[in-house]
């Protein structure tokens, strides 16, 4: 259950990346709110999920799935150019995260 939460938390780390980029420099009042609340949201299932994860890796999995997934949506959603290096990069955190999975369920 707690990489269930640790996903989710992952998914507003992305929301709130992506967020960032809407406030404008937390100038606008809404992108600024849902922003602070995807954070907050954030932090919190993290905490919850390293109750019983290891931090080291709880936390680099968290990071990892906010990275690829900001960097997927940048791609889909802002028009961030692709390309081979940019993939290769995505594969290897991937690579990582699963790895990462694998020793702390050992």
């Amino acid at each position: 259950m707690n990489w269930i939460i640790l996903v989710i938390a992952g998914l507003f780390e992305v929301g709130w990346a992506l967020g960032l980029k809407y406030t404008e420099g937390f100038t606008k009042l809404w992108p600024s709110v849902f922003t602070i609340a995807a954070i907050i949201i954030s932090m919190g299932l993290l905490g919850l999920a390293m109750r019983t994860l290891p931090v080291g890796t709880a936390y680099a999995v968290w990071t990892g799935i906010g990275i690829v997934g900001t960097a997927i949506a940048g791609v889909f959603l802002l028009g961030e150019p692709v390309g081979a290096v940019r993939v290769a990069s995505i594969l290897l955190i991937l690579t990582g995260i699963a790895g990462l999975k694998l020793s702390a369920s050992a």
